[in-house]
């Protein structure tokens, strides 16, 4: 396919990385040094100037693009690029937003773009989604919530009761199914006859219930109730509201007055407080450390990192943190914060779905970006029609949706036409793994 990327940031970046070994991509950005790196890590074309001028999309091939990805972290610029591709093309648009001010006019129709992505969104999404199954370092649902899948860390002390024996003999729970042991950044052995080690990462998919289950053994969690949330910007508010609609108590804490009386105007169902997260006095005085976890979206690694350490002191259990830099991750896990997430990832996710093949249905990327899961149709012709689920080469399937259930298979259960498959894979073998089924 052919693709346009406008912006070369932090999502741009990301997206590229996702489609450069796959796709036809050029770069547009005005910062000469930003294409230049990314030039030299991937083979992409690059195109100086700005997406909303008519000539560099001409310069850049618009006339002959497919898709045109708006990435930049100005959203009026990214609208205007998107709606100046459409006149100069056919290609389909996506968008990002910053914050969630435009969703409503896109859903209304609008905003004449075939996608628009608001991080804000999709940020408060993701913590949305690790709070449900505690203790699990990625969540994300497939088919409309009926399949979890969790990247669960196998920890160095007090380790599960399936560590160190193969997997397929472990009393595992049920409605689950592992698909992939992940250490030191690769793929290892068979999952089924695997024996995890302290460390590795092992990647599950399951029902709602078997994910919450395997989040008990690895890591004891429960339920989390109430959250104390730190930042009450884009990212922080809209967290807020989608924590609130789920029931989740929150206690937003927010050092700038204006924000915070804009939080408490904007949040009835939120207790508000212009008060430090780096304040031990205040921390005690509210007892911040009965929440069930802390969640850090205060805009700044540095702030953030001393608030989450800050309240694991005073009795947290569960600390989250919103990246503003993703190279800050390394340090935050080094410092015991049990989950980041990097807004740009959760954007660019959702974005590089429109390179697929129109049979899959949704799309996620795990372990920065090494791993994709997909949700795909097979065909009827498809070679692995009828064949075991575990003959489908470079690819580790976890659950199957047939005639509107969903079935975790066993390894020698057959792929049949119709059936959507929830799968593994690494990117390299997207194209082949569309092709085959």
């Amino acid at each position: 396919m052919r693709v346009i990327v406008v912006g070369a940031g932090q999502v741009g970046h990301t997206v590229v990385k996702s489609l450069a070994e796959t796709h036809d991509c050029t770069l547009i950005d005005v910062d000469r040094a930003r294409l230049d790196a990314l030039s030299h890590a991937y083979d992409v074309r690059v195109t100086h100037g700005s997406g909303t001028r008519r000539e560099t999309l001409l310069r850049a091939g618009v006339a002959d693009a497919e898709l045109v990805l708006a990435c930049t972290s100005r959203d009026e610029v990214n609208l205007v690029t998107a709606m100046l591709a459409r006149r100069l093309s056919s290609a389909r648009t996506a968008v990002r937003a910053t914050g969630t001010d435009y969703l409503a006019a896109w859903h209304a129709g609008d905003l004449d773009v075939d996608l628009l992505v608001s991080t804000a969104h999709e940020t408060a999404q993701a913590v949305a989604r690790v709070l449900e199954v505690p203790g699990a370092r990625h969540v994300d649902f497939f088919a409309d919530g009926k399949v979890a899948v969790i990247g669960v860390h196998v920890p160095g002390t007090d380790p599960p009761p399936f560590a160190g024996r193969p997997l397929g003999e472990a009393d595992l729970p049920e409605a689950s199914r592992v698909v992939a042991v992940v250490r030191d950044g690769a793929l290892v052995g068979p999952p089924a006859t695997e024996s995890v080690r302290p460390g590795d990462l092992v990647v599950v998919m399951a029902s709602p219930a078997g994910a919450r289950a395997w989040s008990r053994m690895v890591s004891g969690a429960g339920l989390v109730r109430d959250v104390a949330l730190f930042g009450a910007g884009r990212a922080g508010t809209a967290i807020a509201r989608v924590l609130l609609d789920k029931g989740i108590g929150v206690r937003l804490i927010e050092h700038d007055a204006a924000r915070a009386q804009a939080a408490a105007a904007a949040l009835d169902r939120a207790r508000v407080y212009h008060a430090s997260g780096l304040d031990p006095e205040f921390l005690r005085r509210e007892r911040i450390g009965a929440a069930g976890a802390a969640v850090l979206a205060g805009g700044d690694d540095s702030r953030n990192l001393h608030a989450a350490v800050l309240a694991k002191v005073h009795g947290v259990g569960m600390t989250l943190t919103v990246l503003d830099d993703p190279a800050a991750a390394e340090v935050f896990e080094a410092a015991g914060v049990d989950v980041t997430i990097d807004p740009g990832d959760e954007t660019a996710e959702k974005m590089a779905r429109f390179t697929f093949d129109r049979r899959t249905r949704q799309l996620a990327m795990l372990e920065d970006d090494r791993f994709e899961v997909l949700d795909i149709t097979v065909r009827p012709d498809s070679r692995f029609a009828h064949r075991p689920v575990d003959t489908l080469p470079g690819a580790g399937v976890g659950a199957l949706v047939r005639d509107g259930e969903v079935v975790f298979p066993e390894g020698g259960d057959p792929l049949l036409p119709g059936d959507r498959v929830i799968v593994l894979t690494e990117p390299e073998h997207v194209l082949a793994l569309e092709r085959d089924l």
